[in-house]
């Protein structure tokens, strides 16, 4: 499977999607949520679009730099931690910013782990090419 295409391709819808929600927010919400429910939603799409960003250069890096048709492992299992990341972080904000019930909010450090993983082996797999 060529990662780097998926990674490039969800980075790059989950930008779009980012600037969608924040958009949204901004003109749709901001009358409707009260000021914390709507600093976690511009939150969640702040994480969402700089970890949307780091696919894309994830990515780029891989087909760029390390030349190969197949990636290592640590860079396939940064790009999933990001995917990962935005899923459980963004996601559960958003939801919970919308009124979701509260058992959702233990999912939101499990994507803030996913975070730091995908970071750690994306520094991991730069290190080793």
């Amino acid at each position: 499977m060529d990662f780097s295409r998926v990674f490039l391709t969800l980075g790059a819808a989950g930008g779009g999607i980012a600037v969608v929600l924040g958009a949204f927010a901004a003109h749709g919400l901001r009358s409707r949520l009260d000021p914390t429910a709507l600093h976690a939603f511009e939150t969640g799409v702040t994480y969402q679009f700089f970890h949307s960003i780091a696919l894309c250069v994830l990515a780029l890096w891989c087909r760029q730099l390390v030349r190969a048709p197949v990636i290592g492992d640590a860079a396939v299992f940064a790009g999933a931690a990001f995917i990962t990341g935005i899923l459980f972080f963004s996601g559960s904000l958003y939801a919970l910013a919308l009124d979701a019930p509260r058992w959702l909010g233990p999912i939101t450090p499990i994507g803030g782990l996913a975070f730091i993983s995908g970071w750690g082996a994306f520094a991991w797999s730069a290190w080793r090419s």
